[in-house]
């Protein structure tokens, strides 16, 4: 699937680091250090026109969320195929103790393009039994309490 890319000067568009990979890799554009805990949008670069029927989905990078404990506060992030703006990633340091230094250029998460499909949503009186049921979080494994959930 080809899709139109507009980039910053100097930019390269993302690209998958692998044959087969599903995510193609989002670079920062400036130089950012996070604190502890502390969060910061951060810019790619990049414009994307992604075909309707489409919705790009941008996710930690793993190694970096497993060996420096960066993360995205809303991942996956959801690019809209008629968003036309640039991609900024809401970047988050989870480590208790280490800031995170991220030079412009750094790989800070990937772009992953899915089919999407638009519901119709329907008001109804009851819904249809299941196994499940109502059972949420926990309901597999160690229960939790959800009936005072806000």
């Amino acid at each position: 699937m080809r899709i139109p890319v507009m980039l910053e000067a100097g930019l390269s568009a993302p690209s998958y680091a692998r044959q087969g990979d599903a995510g193609a890799d989002l670079r920062c554009t400036a130089d950012v250090r996070l604190e502890p805990g502390e969060r910061a949008l951060v810019g790619t670069g990049v414009r994307v026109a992604l075909p309707q029927g489409t919705v790009g989905l941008v996710t930690p990078r793993s190694g970096l969320a497993a060996r420096r404990g960066l993360g995205i506060v809303n991942a996956p992030g959801v690019i809209d195929s008629g968003y036309r703006g640039e991609i900024l990633v809401c970047l988050i340091n989870h480590d208790p103790a280490e800031a995170i230094a991220l030079s412009a250029g750094d790989r800070v998460a990937q772009l992953v393009v899915v089919p999407c499909i638009t519901a119709q949503f329907e008001a109804v009186r009851s819904l249809d039994e299941t196994d499940r049921g109502s059972g949420g979080y926990g309901s597999t494994g160690v229960g939790i309490d959800t009936s005072e959930v806000n």
